[in-house]
């Protein structure tokens, strides 16, 4: 689709970000929301279903839409996916229980899978290397943006509206990029001689789903070592080795395995793992500090985690364009994953707000210099026919670091909570005092054992108000025990995150950096190369 006019290929990708943005101010806008629809729908006890069955279902659309993509092109899949996903959000605003919001939630997933999938494969359709680096960035700005305006939006409409209207407020926007793609997005004929390996489809869901089933239930549903979670990542070894036999038998691959032994492709898959695995420990344990820690109300801390989201914003589509400028990469991704882990040192060691304001922002530049690379990096260093496999397996590699890092944070969380509130409260002059109050005042302060607890503003402030004069002394001293566990934990898991972004820069180092093609075409490696078409170690450059 090189051959387009530049008016014709910019307003394919106007839709193509509208489509993309549909779908993640439709999870970003979820976040704020969802205790209370939880509560209105009285499902409690399944909340966590509904955030692991939206990734579950967008895992695996993102992955096997990836090779089917390439066969048969990426507009039926950019429109099925936004059908699935309106007709999902549009189900779940008329969830009357937990179970349909459960099940539309699945959908959803689907549907954006599907979505993100195929709207960073097309870029790569309509564009060269060295071209996609603005458009990669701009995309990534669209993230950014979505999680600025989302969760305050969320919040909004459910203390003012019906909690539905979350769910369909933006579904206009969603009927306007469909009409956009389908009538400005070009359709490709199928490749006749492409077959659909429906085993390797198989085999790789089945590896996929318990693995990420066995990371979200670790250590919250289940002991790491229970029978369940052993029986979950067994099946996933034993279908992940099956799948990898089935891909070297069929004509058509769902993931060619030649791809996956592509080094640069292996480096950027694990260097996005390895980013995403840090950024969400940063995004799901900074508000434990400014809630638990600090106690500023839920209403005021995603001000202090915005300066992440807009320092993203800008700084992508500034790396972007420089990248397209330019044609380097790897500068920006050493720079970015080096700022990362600068801003995740400063959180670890952070005593005010100011100071976690300050490691948002430089978080968030190294979010916005390295994230948009590693997708360029895949794309640049494959076949343009095998563009929808690769860019489908950094996509699985960035889903499966956000989840696994998720869980391994949470378990070093609750395991460093646990020994640092038995350390403290064993030395702390409340605790002893506690033997000596009278059973009904005990009983109260004992919700005080659980460092939760600090988290629910509310209930504090009511369990402070009904003590007596006496025991206020008391109750402040447990408080700052259980505050001073709680950030000496928070700065555990931060150092956790810091040693995962270590290991992202040791790969980048490592990772090969070859000329962005100014061409879709592949170039000929020919033995007769002339030096000026050679990169500095003597191979064919791809441009």
């Amino acid at each position: 689709m090189e051959h387009l006019s530049e008016k014709r290929k910019l307003t394919i990708m106007m839709a193509i970000i509208a489509a993309m943005f549909f779908s993640a101010i439709n999870q970003t806008i979820v976040s704020t929301a969802m205790p209370r629809i939880i509560s209105a729908l009285n499902g409690m006890d399944y909340y966590t279903w509904v955030i692991t069955i939206y990734m579950l279902t967008s895992t695996i659309a993102t992955v096997l839409v990836g090779k089917l993509s390439d066969i048969y092109g990426r507009k039926p899949f950019i429109l099925g996916g936004i059908v699935l996903f309106v007709i999902g959000a549009l189900m779940t605003g008329f969830s009357e229980d937990i179970f349909q919001l459960i099940t539309y939630r699945g959908i959803q997933g689907v549907g954006a899978g599907i979505i993100m999938s195929s709207a960073f494969t097309a870029v790569g359709d309509l564009y060269a290397p060295r071209e996609r680096g603005k458009w990669t960035g701009i995309m990534m700005a669209v993230f950014g943006f979505s999680s600025i305006i989302g969760p305050t939006l969320g919040g909004w409409i459910v203390d003012h509206m019906d909690w539905e209207w979350v769910f369909w407020i933006f579904l206009p926007l969603g009927v306007v990029a469909f009409i956009m793609i389908l009538s400005l997005f070009p359709k490709v004929p199928r490749k006749q001689a492409e077959s659909i390996d429906y085993l390797g489809s198989l085999f790789i869901t089945l590896a996929i789903v318990p693995l990420l089933l066995a990371f979200s239930w670790a250590g919250k549903d289940y002991e790491w070592g229970s029978p369940e979670i052993l029986l979950l990542f067994a099946g996933s070894v034993i279908s992940a080795v099956i799948f990898l036999v089935v891909e070297t038998k069929v004509k058509s691959p769902i993931l060619p395995l030649p791809i996956l032994r592509n080094r640069i492709v292996t480096l950027s898959n694990l260097s996005g793992f390895l980013m995403n695995a840090g950024m969400m420990g940063a995004l799901i344990y900074l508000p434990f500090f400014i809630q638990g820690v600090k106690g500023i109300a839920p209403t005021y801390s995603g001000y202090v985690t915005m300066p992440m989201s807009i320092s993203m914003v800008v700084i992508s589509a500034v790396t972007g364009r420089l990248i397209t400028k330019t044609g380097k990469y790897k500068r920006f991704a050493l720079l970015g994953t080096l700022l990362m882990i600068a801003g995740m040192l400063i959180m670890a060691y952070m005593t005010t707000i100011w100071v976690a304001v300050i490691a948002m922002v430089v978080f968030g530049l190294g979010l916005g210099l390295g994230m948009p690379v590693f997708s360029l990096t895949v794309q640049n260093a494959v076949k343009p026919a095998e563009l929808g496999v690769a860019t489908a397996s950094s996509q699985l590699f960035r889903n499966l670091g956000g989840t696994i890092g998720i869980s391994v944070m949470g378990t070093i969380m609750s395991t460093s909570l646990a020994n640092n509130m038995k350390e403290k409260m064993a030395s702390a002059e409340a605790a002893a005092d506690l033997t000596k109050l009278d059973p009904v005042t005990a009983e109260q302060l004992s919700v005080l054992q659980d460092p939760t607890v600090l988290l629910d503003q509310p209930k504090l402030e009511l369990l402070q108000q009904s003590l007596p004069e006496q025991i206020q002394p008391i109750f402040t001293g447990i408080l700052e025990t259980l505050r001073s566990a709680l950030s000496a934990s928070l700065t555990t898991v931060f150092l956790a995150g810091t040693a995962l972004l270590v290991v992202a820069v040791i790969l980048v180092v490592f990772l090969e950096e070859i000329p962005l093609r100014t061409s879709n075409k592949m170039p000929e490696t020919t033995a007769g190369a002339s030096k000026e078409e050679q990169d500095p170690a003597g191979k064919p450059a791809l441009g």
